[in-house]
């Protein structure tokens, strides 16, 4: 033997068990961290397996547990990891039936289950503090924590087939059929990777910074989550279903619809396995560094390196004889085009190959075989008898509503009723056409397991991944829109929180505000960083009162308002009683003493005048900010049918498209509503729509605005403290807050986040697991050093005690 081959014999990966432990396709591994050295399965039997290895021998494995709870076919695993209630951790399955079996090792049915998703659940990864993620042919991918949905990652626009929590808290990725990959933080999306030719099966972490990807389109590639593709990895000849990296993170595994393992070693494909199965559906690495492989004949094989663990002599030439008794099909593209008048006989196999796994085609009288290089056996091994002839013979497609198909199909679902047709392409999915030909003829979802079986039946095994749809990104489109520039008007809405000037309701004066207030809302001056090092109490968070903007100055807006009415277009301009009952309205809502009411009159005129042009509606918005403070106000206007055309003209102002001033105002008039009982109850019934609309703001450059948007999330935190069935709500607060994070620069603003943070996640473990999962810890440490103000840093402190 030369050296290359002996390095060849001591690094060859060769069977060391077959396990028959599955009826129908084994479509997900997971190694399990309890107990050691077992994995589990599942498969389209509806049901997971948990497989030990044999004590008496080096190899073999048993089962340990069945679990069942699946309504229709298992699709993919994962593992939890162990915490103080599950120390042996927890295993998740997801289905063609929607939804995700949290299973515990020691019972066969489900701890719970997950529901939420709208079709089948292909792809789950864990992350750190018990958070799931999952991928699902409905286009989104889901975050849980426990049994509750955290949020749901919308920006695909076909099936996420692959899903994974990366080691750098907080972000996620995602692949789908859309043929593009996104990385997602704290919910939202930061970057799409495009780049493959067809869907996204698959994708393996090797790093927090690097990740592999495989794809329909026969390739593997390796990213930065920078967004660089570094290498592209071209050895497989049909789709590529899984990876799954060793733990050196260089070297990988891969399998795919090419009946083929691959092992990667250096960027090279040093050995090519063949099964006697048409789809190998899936691979993990054990944690001995063995590997185990699921196919679509129900039979799961480990492949070792270690001697002492290979198959016996008779269970390997077992193995040899089920390859060669195999049948191959040109069209599945595994050989290429053959033309078999042109093949060579068996002495062709008497000259070595050159690569492990090198294919060579030979003629047997009217037969073909297939053989492919064993390196280290330095022999031609036989992997089956090629059926079929010329795949250019073989292709002919049918035409169906002007499109070219593999196959069109007649079914009659009724005696003596209308048969319908049923187009199919061998580079479908059965199931995904079975489904959607019963929805598109209105048919009984019951009939999904027959027609995906008779395609199957009918079409010789091409199981193959869905059609690709052509997509383009929404986040990458070139009409995306980037929010402008600060408001340039001069003297316009300073903020009520940082100046001595802040109007405090009740005290009639709007002098500088006494310097011994322990409130850390009204600026530097008026609080004492000393007096607080004294005491341990937390004078930040909880904050459950909600913070107003007060401040008013109604001369400067009368004036503002007259004379933009002066030179407002005639159709638009203003009575002078209009102006008289808006400057009376004012008058009563500002002054906190004022024992005038607004009458029903003023209020309808404000509503109206609010509606203004946008380039001169402002101070009228103002007007609407200090009113909705006002307790008949409040309930008038944010009450039933009222409070949605409020909340809807608003939302409107806030559109990216729109003004600063008028964003911003239209923010502090949401912040204002939380003043009374209606408005709070109609801004928690909205806060969907309010808090997505206003984390979209956090891209316009202006100060104010950033201080608002901080002070509406806090407000929403404020009220929803006490409350941890408002998990999901929750989530979205700490995915603002997080996503603001990001971009405010202004010190105010940071604080009020810290606080909104802080209010959030007090008193709420839930809370607490899903912030640290998002990553907000390693997101704020660097406030907590901030001296200018003192209280940014002490804020910062408190929130990562709280958060440790």
């Amino acid at each position: 033997y030369s050296q290359s081959n002996l390095d060849w014999i001591f690094n060859t990966y060769r069977l060391s068990c077959s396990i028959p432990g599955h009826e129908m396709d084994v479509r997900g591994l997971a190694s399990t961290f309890f107990p050691e050295g077992a994995f589990v399965s599942v498969s389209r039997d509806r049901t997971a397996r948990v497989w030990v290895p044999n004590s008496s021998e080096n190899r073999g494995y048993k089962e340990l547990h069945c679990m069942n709870g699946h309504t229709n076919f298992v699709s993919c695993v994962c593992i939890i990891a162990p915490n103080e209630t599950y120390p042996r951790g927890l295993i998740a399955t997801g289905g063609n039936d929607n939804i995700i079996c949290v299973f515990s090792l020691d019972r066969p049915d489900p701890l719970f289950t997950l529901k939420g998703h709208t079709n089948t659940v292909c792809s789950l990864s864990a992350g750190k503090f018990g958070t799931l993620l999952s991928g699902s042919w409905d286009t989104t991918a889901k975050v849980w924590l426990s049994d509750k949905c955290m949020m749901t990652l919308q920006g695909h626009t076909a099936a996420v087939w692959a899903a994974v929590i990366l080691p750098e808290q907080g972000l996620m990725l995602t692949g789908s059929a859309d043929k593009t990959i996104k990385l997602w933080k704290a919910g939202r999306c930061e970057r799409t990777f495009s780049g493959h030719e067809d869907c996204v099966r698959g994708l393996a972490v090797v790093s927090s910074v690097e990740f592999f990807s495989c794809s329909n389109d026969a390739t593997i590639r390796r990213w930065m989550v920078t967004g660089e593709c570094v290498e592209v990895y071209n050895s497989h000849t049909n789709y590529i279903y899984s990876v799954a990296v060793f733990p050196s993170g260089q070297d990988f595994v891969s399998t795919g619809e090419d009946r083929t393992v691959r092992i990667w070693k250096k960027g090279e494909c040093t050995q090519t396995i063949r099964l006697p199965a048409q789809s190998v559906w899936c691979c993990c690495v054990l944690p001995n560094g063995d590997i185990a492989v699921g196919a679509s004949d129900g039979i799961i094989r480990i492949f070792t390196e270690s001697e002492e663990r290979f198959a016996s002599a008779q269970d390997l030439q077992a193995f040899e004889d089920e390859l060669s008794k195999a049948t191959i099909d040109p069209k599945t593209g595994d050989l290429g085009d053959i033309k078999i008048e042109d093949l060579p006989g068996r002495e062709h196999l008497n000259e070595p190959g050159n690569r492990d796994g090198q294919t060579r085609l030979i003629k047997e009288g009217t037969n073909v075989e297939a053989y492919q290089w064993n390196m280290s056996d330095g022999r031609w091994l036989k992997i089956g008898d090629v059926v079929g002839g010329s795949s250019k013979e073989s292709s002919k497609k049918v035409m169906y509503e002007g499109k070219e198909y593999d196959f069109v199909f007649t079914i009659d679902v009724n005696e003596g009723g209308p048969s319908m047709k049923l187009p199919y392409n061998v580079n479908e999915d059965p199931w995904l056409t079975a489904h959607n030909f019963l929805q598109r003829n209105d048919l009984n979802p019951m009939f999904l397991d027959q027609v995906a079986n008779f395609i199957i039946e009918n079409t010789k095994g091409h199981t193959i991944g869905p059609a690709p749809a052509s997509a383009v990104d929404p986040f990458t489109g070139s009409g995306r829109y980037i929010p402008g520039a600060p408001d340039s008007r001069q003297g316009f809405g300073t903020d009520p929180f940082t100046g001595a000037g802040r109007y405090i309701p009740g005290s009639g004066t709007t002098g500088t505000t006494p310097a011994g207030i322990a409130d850390p809302f009204t600026g530097g001056s008026a609080y004492s960083s000393a007096a607080f090092q004294k005491s341990v109490t937390n004078i930040y968070f909880p904050k459950t009162d909600g913070v107003m903007f007060e401040q008013a100055n109604p001369t400067q807006i009368l004036g503002k308002l007259r004379e933009l009415n002066a030179n407002a277009p005639e159709d638009h301009r203003l009575t002078d009683g209009v102006l008289d009952n808006l400057e009376k309205l004012l008058l009563t809502v500002s002054d906190s003493k004022s024992q005038d009411l607004p009458t029903a009159d003023q209020i309808s005129i404000l509503w109206r005048t609010s509606h203004w042009p946008e380039d001169i509606v402002f101070p009228v918005l103002d007007i609407l900010r200090l009113a909705v403070r006002h307790p008949e106000i409040n309930a008038q206007l944010c009450g039933g049918t009222d409070g949605a055309s409020l909340c809807n003209h608003l939302l409107g102002l806030m559109s990216p498209q729109g003004r600063p001033a008028n964003q911003m105002l239209a923010l502090r008039t949401f912040c204002n509503c939380f003043s009374g009982s209606h408005g709070r109850s109609l801004l928690l019934g909205q806060r969907e729509a309010v808090l997505s609309r206003a984390a979209d703001l956090r891209s316009v450059c202006n100060r104010n605005l950033h201080i608002a948007l901080a002070t509406l999330v806090l407000n929403y935190a404020g009220i929803l403290h006490g409350r941890p069935s408002e998990i999901e709500a929750k989530a979205q607060c700490l995915s603002v807050v997080s996503s603001a994070l990001e971009v405010v620069q202004d010190k105010e603003a940071v604080f009020r986040l810290l606080v909104a943070l802080g209010t959030t996640v007090a008193g709420d473990n839930t809370a607490k697991d899903l912030a640290r999962s998002l990553g907000v810890s390693s997101q704020i440490t660097k406030y907590a050093s901030v001296s200018d103000p003192a209280k940014v840093g002490e804020c910062c402190r408190l929130l990562l005690d709280e958060l440790q």
